[in-house]
């Protein structure tokens, strides 16, 4: 006869139990101090005791499960713990105690992970936040933090959140992608990644443009390795998650107003700090407001080759969303400056986008190729074109070389990065 089993409730009123129970016994003046390999086997000691005197008629695997769970609520993060530890989910999205979605391969998916109640819920933020020395309230119930690993953190409360806490994660991922493994995946071609090495190797300034979950850090991240390491390289960003290989780079990082309203550092601070840091390149994270001035004229004058995403659709809105910016910094200047500035100061603008498949590709490469009539003139050298969907709605399509052969190609082979110019050639389509 196989043995009897628990229901989902009595599992869980057990859990509750337990724990209550654990949290009287508990001296965490002790476990403060000790070995973590040892508390968690003091602590799963504990709990079995617990479980032994409350007489709790529990399968092996359920005894497994209430010890883990129990141990993941009084040394980690609850029911975040299995998902932080998957390799495969790469955002966690709570949108209520009982709602918890994940990202895996770019698709969202429910889980059967919950928490107890709202309040643990909240025990669980407040636990997050505190470790980096915030706090989360009804006078501040938005923040953003960052988990031990790297990992990006928003969570926003009551009486903001209508329906209970909710907790946005995103995964900080420990492997870098490299250039192979995006051509493995199909997320650009060979002769793509030779040509946005030759870019980068060349000092031209770049800005990668995309919706939200794209993977702008990742091509951010893939083309910050292609820089020299003799360079003095400053990254800027709002929540650090570039992991750059280079010995020579200084992180930098924003800071929120306190709950007085005081201390606030902005990405526009730092790009001015950054000046005086003698850089050879700057990177930022993402440029959101009026600091894309600052980038701009960083850009153009020594600071060429550096590196920015955007928030974007496409390469033309990429354009159009920083003049807008520039003019969020308050400063009179005419539109025909702000767009000569833009000009002079990027020489590629790189899309990247999400398909309905969840795949994450290059689907658009594009030259700043100046002003004509005030305007300023994009051109498109590589875009991948969707030919339809095949098994399992995977997005089926292909790279294509638009014809169009870049002006900066002489500057490549003058500084030793010779692309050829067949790799510009309409004919050759790579099918993925």
């Amino acid at each position: 006869m196989s043995e009897p089993t628990a229901s989902s409730t009595d599992v869980h009123a057990i859990k509750t139990r337990v724990h209550a129970l654990l949290l009287e016994r508990l001296d965490f003046s002790v476990m403060a101090g000790g070995e973590p390999e040892a508390i968690r086997s003091q602590l799963s000691i504990l709990i079995m005791q617990i479980l032994e005197e409350l007489g709790a008629a529990l399968t092996v695997a359920e005894l497994q499960q209430v010890v883990r769970e129990i141990r993941h609520d009084v040394l980690g993060l609850g029911p975040l713990e299995v998902l932080l530890e998957d390799p495969t989910v790469s955002d966690i999205l709570v949108n209520s105690a009982h709602q918890i979605y994940v990202e895996r391969r770019g698709k969202l998916e429910r889980t059967e992970q919950r928490f107890r109640d709202d309040r643990h819920l909240r025990e669980v933020i407040e636990k997050i936040v505190s470790a980096v020395g915030r706090r989360i309230d009804e006078s501040s119930p938005m923040v953003d933090a960052r988990l031990p690993d790297g990992s990006r953190v928003n969570a926003i409360v009551p009486p903001l959140a209508i329906d209970g806490p909710i907790l946005s994660i995103r995964k900080f991922n420990k492997d870098m992608l490299i250039l192979e493994d995006l051509v493995r995946m199909r997320a650009l071609t060979a002769g793509i990644g030779e040509l946005l090495t030759g870019i980068v190797q060349a000092r031209l300034s770049v800005v990668i443009s995309g919706g939200t979950g794209s993977g702008k850090t990742t091509m951010l991240n893939l083309l910050s390795g292609f820089i020299p390491s003799t360079e003095r390289i400053v990254t800027i960003e709002d929540s650090a998650e570039l992991q750059l290989r280079q010995d020579h780079v200084l992180r930098l990082e924003t800071r929120m107003a306190n709950i007085e309203g005081k201390g606030e550092v902005t990405q526009r601070a730092l790009v001015r700090n950054s000046l005086r840091m003698r850089p050879d390149r700057i990177i930022m994270g993402e440029v959101r407001s009026d600091e894309a001035l600052d980038m701009l004229q960083a850009m153009n004058t020594g600071h060429d080759g550096s590196l920015a995403t955007v928030h974007a659709n496409s390469p033309q809105d990429a354009v159009a969303r920083i003049e807008t910016m520039v003019a969020m910094g308050g400063l009179d200047i005419p539109p025909h400056a702000v767009r000569q500035q833009i000009a002079s100061a990027i020489q590629v603008v790189i899309q990247v986008q999400r398909l309905s498949d969840g795949s994450r590709k290059l689907t658009s490469l594009q030259e700043m190729h100046g002003l004509k009539d005030g305007e300023i003139e994009l051109r498109e050298i590589f875009r991948f074109e969707q030919t339809g969907l095949g098994d399992q709605g995977r997005v089926k399509g292909r790279f294509r070389a638009t014809g169009v052969v870049p002006a900066f190609l002489d500057r490549l082979n003058v500084r030793g990065c010779a692309v050829s110019k067949d790799l510009f050639d309409p004919r050759q389509v790579e099918d993925c």
